[in-house]
Parts: structure tokens; sequence; C-alpha cells
């Protein structure tokens, strides 16, 4: 039996892998894709910079934090879902599932059954701090895709709409950054960012 110590040595070596893990977003002005480590230490970022704008400011940010540094360790097993790859979120969450069994596993079992609970707590978007976390996760791509033209929209034929319908759940988490990312939508269609779609009566 592992001690303790042992046990949280071996997740840190393991959560090294999530470097490996590459998103469909580009870094800002280059070619290379994001990878879900960065994409990680951005939204926690963003969430301690943008926390007066949330729904709730009075939220408890040290545990949006928590949930944005550990939400998507559980793709170094399943690997980064697309968001609009509709066939790829069809068995997402059973593959997440099993990846967060076999990961928070190797923790102690009282951190384990917390940050599997904080893991839970994200995805099922019940509490303020969840949907204000959720609303980061969502925002960040949307920025990276604006300031890259669009590259991984166009790449994908992605239109305004169904960015509209997958970022909308910003507005839960934050009204005022769901208005302003509205806008960037709106001057991307304009821009020419997207696939042949106006914006829909969503804006």
């Amino acid at each position: 039996m592992k001690d303790r110590l042992q046990q949280q040595i071996d997740f840190i070596v393991e959560i090294d892998k999530l470097k490996q893990i590459s998103r469909r977003s580009r870094l800002i002005g280059t070619d290379r894709l994001e990878n879900d480590a960065e994409h990680s230490w951005h939204i926690a970022t963003m969430a301690i910079l943008l926390s007066e704008h949330a729904n709730e400011p009075s939220l408890d940010l040290i545990k949006v934090l928590r949930m944005l540094l550990i939400h998507d360790l559980v793709e170094i097993d399943a690997g980064d879902t697309f968001a609009y790859d509709t066939d790829g979120h069809k068995d997402k969450r059973e593959r997440e599932e099993r990846a967060a069994k076999r990961i928070f596993g190797l923790l102690p079992a009282d951190q384990a059954e917390e940050f599997v609970a904080l893991w839970h707590e994200f995805e099922e978007r019940k509490t303020v701090e969840a949907r204000y976390a959720v609303a980061m996760d969502r925002l960040q791509p949307l920025l990276l895709n604006y300031f890259n033209e669009g590259c991984s929209w166009r790449a994908n034929q992605i239109k305004s709409s169904q960015v509209l319908a997958y970022n909308e759940q910003i507005t839960s988490g934050s009204a005022k950054l769901w208005t302003f990312a509205r806008g960037l939508i709106r001057d991307a269609v304009d821009k020419g960012y997207f696939a042949n779609e106006p914006v829909d009566g969503k804006n």
C-alpha cells in the first residue's frame, strides 16, 4: 500500500500528461494548437480578472479556481472532444466518467472524493461557482477564435448559430460577459469568420 505522499506524487506525475492534450483552438497569432494545460491556466487567470462581472460577485473564487484547474484532467484518458462534434459528444460523459475514476483514483481517498465532487459540480452547473467557471471555459476559446480571425471556425465550417447556441451558457455565469461575447460573434460574422450564416434572432 502506497503512503499518502507517494499517491500524491503519482497523481502529480500523471497530470503532467495534460500538457500533451491538444485542443482545436490555436494560440493567438500562431499556428500552434493550444494544449489543455495552457487552456486551464488561461481560464483560471480569466476567472480572477473577470470575477467582478459574475452574476454573483460574492461567489467562492477559490472554489472556482479549483474547478478550472482540474476540470479537464479527465481528457488525459478521454481526449478533448471538439465543442461542435455531435458524434463525439454521444459517449463523452461515459468516457470522462471512466477517466475521472482512474485519474482521481490515484489520490488518497479523501482527496480523490473531493476532486471527483468538484469535477461533477463543474459538469452539473448547479452552483454559482460552477456556472461562472463554465462561463470562463466557454469564453476563452471564443476569444482565441475571434482574435485568430475565426481560424478553427472556418477550418471546421462552423456557423454563427452553432457558436451562439453553444456559448449561451456564458449568461448563467455572467450576463455582462455574454453581452460582450455576442458582440464579438456579431463582429465575426461581419468580418467573414464563419461559414455563410447570419447571426440569428438570439443576438
